[in-house]
């Protein structure tokens, strides 16, 4: 250790200025040499990641003002000679805005129907003991480890089924795919909500109960709004994995003679690329590409805080 000498010639160890660590000390605040080289390794791969997210979307937006012949021509390149804002306009025309309408109106019934399911369900299992909780906790669970191809044929058969007893449901019907999609969303519904309403207080609820509020008063009036973080980050999940959905609608929607074809924006997009043929508009599929992406795109954004605060509640707390 250094040292130095004063007039009165007696020796005394160097003090470093307060709040300027030296030695180990420094090290272990900066984190050190590895800390450093793991820091900018972090970086370097969060920004390759992002490079990786952002650069394919920007290309896809970007190929949708292109013309036919430069997205032909030159595939990879990120900015248009002009923007053909007329490619949105001939995207919506060509069945665009049915797909849109479908969607949304299969999407309100079916998110709305699995939220309030799911955190009813949730709620119930995750608050009140009773006999058979763990076994319908673990039921619900179970629908995550089964694939929804293996339920394809027996559902496709319980649908076609179902129209000669109950007329609304049956293929091409929208309230069978809202039912479809709120059974196949609700064991996730369940799974984050259960763990979501643990953390939440019990006294609240039963301060609630003693000023005379019923369970259910309790639940909607109370509980529900202390959930909000976990519901608006649920929801999201649903509606992004809903509207990317593709196969539950192929299977379902089948087109029926003498009926108005009903057909989702990811089951639209895929049939207006095969029946195009070997006239393709390139330009008008990216252009109904880019409506499809924005929705979702747009809601994440907007809601982002939410979603991020809904996963880390449970931590918090």
């Amino acid at each position: 250790m250094s040292t130095v000498t004063h007039t009165s010639g007696q020796k005394r160890p160097d003090v470093a200025p307060p709040g300027r660590p030296t030695g180990r000390r420094a090290e272990a605040a900066g984190g050190g040499i590895g800390g450093r080289i793991f820091n900018g390794f972090s970086h370097l791969f969060l920004a390759v990641w992002a490079i990786m997210v952002i650069y394919p979307l920007l290309w896809v937006v970007m190929s949708a003002l292109k013309t036919d012949s430069e997205v032909i021509r030159e595939p990879l390149s990120l900015f248009p000679k002009s923007l053909q804002w007329d490619n949105f306009a001939r995207a919506w025309t060509a069945g665009i805005d049915s797909f849109f309408l479908d969607t949304l109106l299969v999407l309100v019934f079916s998110v709305t129907l699995t939220m309030l399911l799911g955190s009813m369900a949730a709620y119930a299992l995750a608050r009140y003991e009773f006999r058979g909780n763990r076994l319908i906790y673990w039921m619900f669970l179970s629908g995550l480890t089964l694939p929804v191809y293996l339920a394809a044929v027996p559902l496709f058969k319980g649908v076609y089924n179902m129209n000669v007893v109950f007329p609304l449901l049956g293929p091409n019907k929208h309230l069978t795919l809202i039912l479809v999609y709120v059974a196949w969303s609700l064991s996730f519904t369940v799974f984050f909500m259960h763990s979501f309403f643990r953390t939440l207080p019990n006294s609240i609820a039963e301060a609630a109960m003693v000023d005379g509020a019923s369970h259910t008063r309790a639940f909607f009036s109370v509980m529900l709004p202390m959930a909000k973080p976990g519901l608006i980050s649920i929801g999201i999940f649903n509606v992004l994995g809903q509207w990317n959905q593709w196969y539950l609608p192929t299977l379902l929607m089948q087109p029926v003679a003498g009926e108005p074809k009903n057909q989702v924006i990811a089951q639209g997009l895929i049939e207006l690329s095969v029946n195009q043929g070997y006239k393709s508009d390139w330009s008008g599929l990216f252009a109904g590409v880019t409506m499809a992406m924005l929705p979702v795109l747009i809601v994440y954004v907007v809601f982002q805080r939410q979603v991020q605060s809904g996963l880390t509640a449970g931590v918090g707390k």
